[in-house]
């Protein structure tokens, strides 16, 4: 008797862990009673559901990072190897839908739409576009077209990664060396620029001296010329050693000896 008791309890105890299911955080789950799936999401937690004829799948709804490599396209025809990554998330309220319309292999899915928009939109651009500031826009719009179709079955395409571009290595040369040449002319423009503001400077300095020249030359009038000779002597009178000093055309030299 108390062996059957005992194995009445651990049935017991068996058929409740198994009735109990456990939600993680990140994820939800679903209801799939006898093949028909529930409508209500199941948030993180602990359910009961009915281990006979219900389970529970579960689906995650933190933002994941599926990365994959693509030859992508140009206008000109060539092909660009990339490194990608795709930035999503599962719309919670649609997870239902999304399991009964994709099923949990929807990665398969997005990759798909990503080649298809990919291949749409890069082939707009030129090559040298992907390996320049033009790369965001064109992640903007690949984003955008996957966006339209999957965001409707509950896939949220977060963001558009070009990660690694690739490009041929004589297109790659070719623009290394226009980059090279346009740092050389935008080096070349400011000696250029330097060099014309030292000029300017040159000119407007010489411009200052004219001025001021002028200006002195029509402030020197006759009594003032005289004014500044006097003084001069004056100033010769005072020294103690003996000198001549010429006082124009119309005088003789003054022989000044201020020690007699």
């Amino acid at each position: 008797m108390k062996t059957i008791n005992q194995i009445t309890v651990s049935v017991l105890i068996t058929v409740l862990l198994s009735s109990c299911i456990i939600i993680r955080p990140g994820e939800v789950g679903v209801r799939r009673t006898m093949g028909k799936l529930s409508d209500k999401v199941l948030d993180q937690g602990v359910h009961g559901v009915n281990p006979f004829a219900t389970t529970v799948i579960r689906t995650p709804i933190r933002t994941v990072n599926l990365e994959m490599g693509l030859n992508l396209p140009s206008k000109e025809g060539l092909n660009i190897n990339a490194g990608i990554s795709i930035l999503y998330h599962i719309d919670k309220k649609l997870v239902p839908q999304l399991i009964e319309n994709i099923g949990m292999g929807y990665e398969t899915i997005i990759q798909s739409v990503f080649r298809s928009s990919s291949a749409d939109i890069c082939a707009k651009y030129m090559a040298k576009d992907m390996h320049s500031g033009m790369r965001s826009e064109i992640e903007g719009e690949i984003a955008l077209a996957m966006s339209k179709i999957l965001n409707p079955q509950g896939v949220i395409i977060e963001a558009v990664l070009l990660k690694t571009i690739q490009l041929p290595p004589g297109l790659y040369n070719s623009i290394e060396n226009k980059l090279e040449a346009e740092q050389q002319a935008m080096r070349m423009q400011f000696v250029i620029d330097l060099e014309r503001k030292e000029a300017e400077r040159k000119v407007i300095e010489a411009q200052g001296n004219r001025d001021a020249q002028q200006i002195l030359s029509e402030g020197l009038t006759k009594e003032i010329l005289e004014l500044r000779r006097i003084e001069a002597m004056l100033k010769l009178a005072q020294s103690p050693n003996s000198k001549i000093v010429f006082t124009g055309n119309d005088n003789p030299p003054m022989i000044i000896d201020p020690s007699k």
